[in-house]
């Protein structure tokens, strides 16, 4: 459905987008995720037809829109859902729901998408009027109005109560999984597009530097720095020898790290299980309880590690603790 080819956009000295490459299948949800700055909305203001870009392709739906050649962005059958939603203030739910439709279509499209987006009811109120949940309900139903074939979700939830936010979610999902439109979710919360995305792609500084599943990138993850972004890990610096890495938490394999060379294991802080002993090797220094679960800092032999524990597991400040790796998948970096 979207195929960007060596997509390069700069500002001034500043590669905003940087040669990224991506395919997003049709139908799927795929969200590029990253730290603030690192040129998700430029990319999508590309792929929408906001920007041009300086280099590289970008098709969609077999069409090329930029590149070799360039179509406007009305003509790209892509709807869009802005950070602000950006709906019209002196226009009632209904007419921005309608605002980009024939006017010949209204009478028949409008009524459908209120219905859809469960705002029947709401037709004659104006924006100020509705609640954070409902103003997006309308976004979202402007920019499927057009029965467009791919939409653009800009940081939807980004200034939305954090209570809100799992909710609001699951009402946009429901709204547009029975479509199999296809989605491309622009976002900085790892949660949000874990629960969200069939395929993330990870931005750092302009590239897109993995893609995958939420489970590809949390578990094989292609750096440290994309393993600390998408999670939490304590990172053992080791050597390999006979095909595992040595470290102070014990051996693990290698996983195709190169033999006799240093190497870093990556463990997920919820591997680590902490026993309480007299004679354990590390201490608890710090505890940070979020109900669900604990986050315990212990001290071993000088290095501080995270460990996730469930509530269940009360270990007091200060416990002498035996630290056990439990059963799991850890990455090894070279």
């Amino acid at each position: 459905m979207i195929r960007l080819d060596g997509v390069t956009k700069r500002f001034g000295a500043v590669a905003a987008v940087d040669d990224a490459s991506l395919c997003v299948g049709r139908g799927e949800v795929v969200a590029l995720l990253g730290p603030s700055g690192c040129g998700k909305t430029t990319l999508l203001r590309l792929i929408a037809g906001f920007e041009r870009p300086d280099r590289g392709s970008i098709e969609v739906d077999g069409r090329i829109v930029a590149g070799s050649a360039w179509v406007a962005p009305e003509a790209r059958r892509v709807g869009m859902v802005f950070q602000d939603y950006a709906l019209f203030p002196h226009l009632t739910v209904a007419a921005n729901v309608g605002f980009g439709l024939p006017r010949q279509q209204r009478a028949t499209r409008v009524p459908e998408l209120l219905a859809l987006a469960r705002l029947e009811g709401l037709e004659r109120r104006f924006p100020h009027e509705l609640s954070g949940g409902q103003q997006q309900r309308v976004a979202l139903a402007r920019a499927l109005a057009p029965a467009p074939e791919l939409v653009l979700l800009d940081e939807p939830w980004s200034n939305v109560d954090p209570f809100l936010r799992e909710s609001l979610r699951a009402e946009v999902t429901d709204i547009i999984r029975p479509l199999g439109v296809t989605v491309l979710l622009v976002t900085h919360d790892r949660e949000e597009a874990f629960s969200l995305a069939d395929r993330i792609a990870l931005m750092r500084d302009g590239a897109i530097v993995q893609e995958g599943t939420a489970e590809q990138l949390y578990f094989a993850p292609a750096s440290r720095w994309a393993a600390e972004f998408v999670g939490a890990a304590n990172v053992l610096h080791g050597r390999v020898v006979a095909g595992r890495v040595e470290t102070a938490l014990g051996a693990f394999p290698a996983n195709g790290a190169s033999s006799a060379h240093a190497a870093q294991v990556l463990v997920r802080p919820e591997l680590l299980e902490l026993e309480p002993s007299p004679s354990g090797a590390a201490e608890v220094v710090a505890r940070e309880f979020r109900g669900h679960d604990v986050f315990y800092r212990v001290l071993l032999d000088g290095v501080e590690l995270v460990s996730q524990r469930p509530s269940t597991e009360v270990v007091d400040l200060g416990t002498r603790v035996s630290i056990r790796v439990h059963q799991g998948r850890v990455p090894v970096l070279d």
